[in-house]
């Protein structure tokens, strides 16, 4: 009876929301807008040479595909943001929990840390390529200082987050510190930890496109920027929306290890 009550309450507070599958939710907006979208280019609203119509783009996309041409394109990228994502989130990681825990090391290393995040990425890139040139390492390590901060900056403020009140139960336990941190520190900074993983990896896709705009010969990134050169619109959309599906993904896998770490925690579902 319970159940019933809760479920037709959650009804009237969703409308026609709920004769709609919860997981069709999301779709709802972006269908809404390609419908529009595909209505003002076929009647000739919208210049279809500047704003081509998502059934002409979705040509362009399996074209690409057929062809191999995406396929190359796609794996090349991939490797690249990963690498970059990898390396710089793991030193964030580390650095991060050694400012986080030792006070020595915050007084030393976080100063210039905070003040090399202060600095817009996009002025290094003439130091990297006269550093580093404008091969694969060059684009790697650029990415990898693009996802670098938001992993380091959230880890030290999880590990300075946790309640003072948990180290003195841990004192009564008598933890180690190696318990103290794998039982306590860890697991409390956990959710900020995860936080700086998700904005790290948004952040290594919008450095990827600058990285692949820098002298290469492959790539998405390449690829939006020869179909600029060439004013073919369907294909820098092509490269957007394989961007955009990409990063969802990260992101949704990214929520979906939050999920499983966190249900222990409590928070407010809206």
């Amino acid at each position: 009876m319970k159940n019933q009550q809760t479920a037709i309450r959650r009804t009237a507070e969703q409308g026609w929301l709920s004769f709609i599958p919860w997981s069709l939710h999301a779709w709802l907006v972006p269908v809404a807008i390609a419908a529009l979208w595909q209505m003002a280019g076929g009647l000739g609203w919208i210049s279809q040479a500047l704003l081509p119509t998502p059934l002409m783009i979705a040509k362009q996309f399996v074209h690409l595909g057929v062809s191999g041409e995406l396929w190359g394109h796609f794996e090349v990228s991939i490797l690249r943001a990963f690498s970059g994502f990898i390396l710089g989130s793991l030193t964030g990681l580390a650095l991060g929990m050694s400012t986080g825990l030792g006070s020595m090391a915050e007084r030393t290393l976080d100063p210039s840390i905070q003040m090399l995040r202060t600095v817009p990425l996009l002025s290094l890139i003439p130091l990297f390529i006269l550093w580093f040139g404008i091969g694969e390492f060059s684009k790697i390590l650029m990415i990898s200082l693009g996802a670098f901060f938001p992993v380091y900056v959230n880890t030290f403020l999880g590990i300075r987050s946790v309640d003072a009140k948990l180290y003195e139960v841990s004192r009564i336990f008598q933890y180690s510190k190696l318990q103290l941190l794998t039982r306590l520190i860890l697991p409390s900074a956990l959710p900020n930890i995860l936080l700086g993983i998700r904005l790290s990896l948004g952040v290594s896709w919008l450095v990827l496109v600058v990285a692949e705009m820098m002298g290469t010969s492959a790539g998405i990134g390449y690829m939006i920027q020869d179909a600029r050169a060439y004013s073919q619109t369907d294909i820098v959309f092509v490269g957007i929306i394989i961007f955009a599906m990409i990063g969802k993904l990260s992101d949704s896998s990214v929520r979906l290890l939050e999920t499983r770490l966190l249900s222990w925690r409590e928070t407010y579902k809206g």
